[in-house]
């Protein structure tokens, strides 16, 4: 499957890669990371599910997305990461050649549904604040459509190689699955550049379609209340999250989606394993700084999780917020700059 990365004594299912493919303290470091990646992005994903269950007013429309971010995260950490971690102290794909490609569709099936909960996050905001379609109430038919439309968008590009159309192999060290983009190939390649246009390309430009229009219309209403220091400090504010959201997607997958799509062009190209598995592995990281970047700079959430960390108490709030924190079990409302139809909508 990987010929070109291997000397072809030992197979990715037989036993340690190492040192055939990479020294055994490779091996160690990768699996320190991926524990790592582990134990953060449960509890953070983990929690933002919590305070969503515990706190009603957290469960608006406008937050489905998010928790459904959270879900996903879960399970790229349930069946990418900690099965990274299980195969890189072992030194190989302990699982065998079935749980191998069951294991490449999960996590590819997941970190799409994450990836398109970016754009569709951005997507929502846009239609809220921005009202391209005048006075339209967004309910929560509307978020349950947008949480199912990930699932099943990611359902009908992750699905084919399970069928013929491209496959699921071990990657780089051979401790992780995932779509083949190695060995070339009409086959191959048709998949990696149709995955690359409809899961990157795609989301990365609604996203930057829908912020970008969001900080024109914030900009507007900056100009037109110059005296007014909350509406500056929220347009400040919304200009660092756009530019962090939009580095944290690229960070994410454009190391993915170059080496993809160089190996795809130039197949006879020879990449170390190693670093044909760092994009893999780095991509895993986003389940941490995600729900950090999205959910925990959202102050509502922000909150309510701070209140439930410090046993009803948010130790940042004001006395009255904590007073109204500890008597009504609640946590603070956000501050909004736009409220359509009942939803209040912070700029976050």
């Amino acid at each position: 499957m990987m010929e070109k990365w291997s000397n072809g004594t030992i197979g990715a299912f037989d036993g340690p890669q190492w040192p055939y493919l990479a020294p055994k303290s490779t091996y160690m470091t990768v699996a320190s990371l991926m524990g790592l990646v582990v134990s953060l992005a449960s509890f953070v994903n983990g929690m933002v599910i919590l305070v969503s269950i515990k706190y009603k007013k957290l469960r608006s429309p406008l937050n489905y997305i998010l928790v459904n971010l959270a879900v996903a995260n879960l399970m790229v950490t349930f069946f990418g990461s900690t099965i990274s971690f299980s195969n890189n102290l072992n030194g190989y794909f302990t699982l065998g050649e079935t749980v191998c490609r069951f294991e490449g569709f999960m996590v590819s099936l997941t970190g799409i549904v994450g990836l398109w909960s970016l754009a569709i996050l951005a997507f929502e905001r846009y239609i809220v604040i921005c009202k391209p379609m005048g006075d339209f109430r967004f309910q929560q038919r509307h978020a349950v459509w947008g949480c199912l439309f990930t699932w099943l968008w990611s359902l009908v590009w992750t699905a084919p190689p399970l069928f013929g159309w491209c496959s699921y192999v071990p990657e780089g060290l051979r401790t992780s699955c995932g779509p083949n983009w190695y060995t070339g190939g009409t086959n191959n390649n048709s998949y990696v550049a149709a995955l690359f246009i409809t899961c990157f390309v795609v989301p990365l430009s609604l996203i930057i379609f829908s912020y970008t229009s969001l900080l024109v219309v914030l900009r507007a209403i900056a100009q037109q209340q110059k005296e007014s220091q909350t509406t500056q400090r929220a347009e400040r504010e919304v200009t660092r999250m756009v530019i962090a959201m939009v580095m944290a997607f690229l960070i994410c997958w454009l190391p993915y989606t170059c080496f993809a799509m160089v190996v795809a062009v130039n197949k006879d190209i020879v990449i170390q394993p190693t670093l044909a598995s760092m994009p893999s592995y780095f991509s895993k990281t986003a389940t941490i700084y995600n729900p950090i970047i999205y959910v925990f700079m959202n102050k509502q959430f922000r909150d309510c999780l701070l209140t439930t960390l410090c046993c009803g108490r948010n130790p940042f709030a004001g006395d009255e917020e904590k007073t109204s924190s500890s008597t009504a079990g609640s946590c603070t409302e956000t501050v909004t700059l736009s409220e359509v139809g009942g939803n209040r909508v912070s700029p976050t």
